[in-house]
């Protein structure tokens, strides 16, 4: 219970909000609520104040920081060696995934060597997955974005263009390749900040001096393929994203444009435990140019 009511308090110290530790923790506000409220009863000590509709960490929270810090760290080294433990066929593996026509191959063929390994898949932005790595909630992540973070090892998985994707009777469909310039008469549905292909597509179109007739955000590659579906506008995604469908067409850029690359990344300090090493033993196939990196 200590160590429960010591994670919450430690991760609303560290996001500055209770709605976003609730959400990072998978509980309920008024749970987390509970359990700070219930430590500062039991000890009598305040470890957060109120000013202005601000959530401030006291003092002695400051000071309970760095210890809480040592202990949660030491609760995730204990439970990743338990994971890790015994026969390879018995571990378990926790991937954070960006683009999933990489990793789930590398999964296939990892699971026909290692069947009994059990694997969760998380999905999210670059930004997100990089996050979830270095705060050790996945063992593995896939990223666009060329970290360069000396905690962090990584092998390059591949790299794609970006392409235009529209519905089969948008007025472009018909064409072979598209110009950026047609994105000026377009709705563009873009991923939320943080999206690596996001970030290549504005600059590309900043580069060409492009402004899309209009723009609009939305958080996922599978909503954004839906909405185009609906004929809500045009979206770019890097070329191999976009699963097959009747509705859809995707048109390759006139020209050379920006190519997301996917990487995929461990911490260093558990390169060499077996369930990781394995794992990125399986991404080494015959036709690729992977290569490892430190």
């Amino acid at each position: 219970m200590l160590v429960t009511q010591l994670k919450a308090f430690f991760t609303v110290a560290r996001l500055g909000s209770v709605t976003l530790a609730a959400k990072h923790l998978g509980l309920s506000q008024p749970t987390v609520t509970t359990q700070i409220r219930a430590l500062e009863e039991h000890y009598g000590v305040e470890l957060f104040r109120r000013e202005g509709g601000r959530l401030l960490i006291s003092d002695a929270g400051v000071q309970l920081m760095p210890r809480v810090h040592q202990l949660l760290q030491q609760e995730i080294d204990l439970e990743f060696a338990l994971r890790n433990a015994g026969e390879l066929q018995r571990g378990s593996l926790r991937i954070g995934a960006t683009a999933p026509y990489y990793v789930l191959d590398i999964v296939k063929r990892y699971r026909q060597q290692y069947p009994q390994v059990e694997i969760s898949i998380g999905a999210g932005n670059s930004r997100q997955m990089i996050d979830a790595l270095q705060e050790y909630r996945v063992d593995i992540a896939t990223s666009s974005h060329l970290e360069t973070d000396p905690r962090l090892h990584h092998i390059e998985l591949g790299a794609d263009p970006l392409a235009l994707v529209v519905h089969r009777e948008h007025p472009l469909a018909r064409r072979k390749t598209v110009a950026l310039s047609d994105l000026s008469a377009c709705v563009l549905l873009m991923r939320e900040r943080g999206s690596m292909t996001r970030q290549l597509t504005e600059q590309m179109l900043a580069d060409a001096q492009v402004q899309p007739l209009s723009s609009m955000e939305i958080a996922s590659r599978e909503a954004l393929r839906e909405a185009v579906i609906r004929q809500m506008g045009v979206s770019i995604f890097a070329a191999n994203e976009v699963c097959e469908h009747p509705e859809l067409r995707v048109l390759p850029f006139d020209g050379e444009v920006p190519q997301v690359r996917e990487y995929l990344y461990c911490l260093k300090d558990r390169r060499d435990s077996r369930l990781i090493d394995t794992f990125l033993a399986a991404c080494q196939r015959p036709a690729a140019e992977a290569k490892f990196k430190n």
